[in-house]
């Protein structure tokens, strides 16, 4: 499917505020409320528009802790990875090019869970090597692309 300007103004408009109503949407575009709604049932059904969610801060509520981890892997990357993708803590999972099989980025409140998940990591089947690194500072955070 190819998105024309219209489908993109509705995307950053939802990317914004996705409690934003149709008609409410309509009316800062200038189209009716039938065209802005069949446009985003198009973009649901293409799975452009994946689901809606809540942008959350999570230091406030103690995630403080951030880490980014490399994982290694002997064989059966893809299983990794879908067991990665299962755990609560774990926000991002990348099959990446390089040394490194696989990037993940995990979320916790305190050290002892970090140390506890790390230390699981290494005991998985077809996990090589691992290597953690603490984020100190987060500069951004927002993967919404405007």
């Amino acid at each position: 499917m190819k998105i024309d300007k219209i489908d993109e103004k509705i995307l950053k408009n939802l990317k914004t505020d996705a409690r934003m109503s149709a008609r409410q949407l309509a009316i800062k575009l200038g189209m009716s409320t039938v065209t802005i709604l069949s446009r985003i049932k198009k973009l649901e059904n293409e799975k452009i528009i994946k689901g809606y969610s809540t942008i959350v801060d999570h230091e406030k509520l103690g995630y403080d802790l951030t880490a980014i981890i490399e994982i290694m892997a002997k064989k059966n990357i893809q299983n990794i990875q879908e067991k990665l993708s299962k755990i609560d803590n774990v926000c991002g999972v990348y099959d990446i090019t390089g040394d490194t099989d696989t990037i993940i980025v995990v979320k916790f409140k305190e050290r002892n869970q970090l140390s506890t998940f790390v230390k699981s990591l290494s005991s998985m089947t077809n996990v090589e090597n691992t290597i953690t690194h603490v984020v100190l500072n987060t500069a951004k955070e927002d993967f919404r692309l405007t």
